[in-house]
């Protein structure tokens, strides 16, 4: 896959993406990650990006001229490819949207900053807003890395375990199970029996009734969209009685 990040911070997304799984990534050619910063494409002598908002009103708005001279040197395909601006005002990123993401041959980021963009870059270049929560940033860049390495990390072969994946939570609308290593015990916490016994279809079940466990007590919420046996759905039905 490749991805184009548009932004007036280049060193805040290079830097940290080249280091730990998504770095490898990028070492081993599975993504082409290729950062460019928007004041090369301001098209004046300033290098400035951003102006007063016409109507009045506080801070600077960010032009629409870079973001379209960026787009236009970018050479899109436009069947192949998908133009995202990270916004407070998007859809919320889902475990969903990031597996649809992941299916693309190539990705271009548009990160804003100050008090907004000018709403012609939405009109002419942006084909969906995301937005990684509730909340606001200082720039859209933490936002553009929160949805790389979302992304990357489903690529084929970017996991050492392929299986890893399927197991993670949120991969089957559940939180994931508990996990434990060396020690077997520590500060009188002691690994559970059954991951001892060298039963695998008996710890996968034990797995399967811990991830929906923890999912009913922390994201209640998720249930309702999760994949569920008739005994997952026995299982919770004894949670909401008590009696587990």
């Amino acid at each position: 896959m490749k991805i184009d990040v548009i932004t007036i911070f280049p060193q805040m997304i290079d830097l940290p993406l080249s280091m730990s799984i998504i770095g490898k990534a990028r070492e081993k050619g599975i993504l082409d990650l290729c950062v460019h910063n928007l004041r090369d494409y301001s098209g004046n002598k300033h290098y400035s990006v951003d102006d007063t908002p016409y109507g009045g009103g506080p801070g600077m708005v960010m032009k629409v001229e870079p973001f379209f001279n960026a787009i236009n040197s970018l050479q899109l395909d436009k069947e192949a490819s998908r133009i995202i601006l990270m916004s407070p005002q998007g859809a919320t990123l889902t475990q969903d949207k990031v597996k649809q993401l992941s299916k693309l041959k190539r990705m271009v980021i548009l990160c804003g900053h100050y008090e907004g963009i000018d709403e012609r870059v939405n009109e002419l270049l942006v084909d969906e807003e995301i937005s990684i929560g509730d909340y606001v940033l200082t720039g859209g860049e933490l936002g553009a890395m929160v949805l790389i390495d979302a992304v990357t990390r489903l690529l084929p072969n970017v996991l050492g375990h392929d299986e890893s994946i399927l197991e993670e939570s949120f991969s089957e609308g559940l939180l994931e199970y508990p996990h434990y290593t060396k020690p077997r015990e520590f500060q009188g916490l002691k690994v559970p029996e059954v991951l001892l016994s060298g039963n695998h279809a008996i710890i996968d079940r034990w797995r399967r009734e811990q991830a929906i466990i923890r999912t009913f007590h922390k994201r209640p919420d998720l249930l309702k969209n999760a994949k569920l046996s008739q005994v997952d759905q026995a299982l919770i039905e004894k949670l909401r009685m008590g009696e587990i």
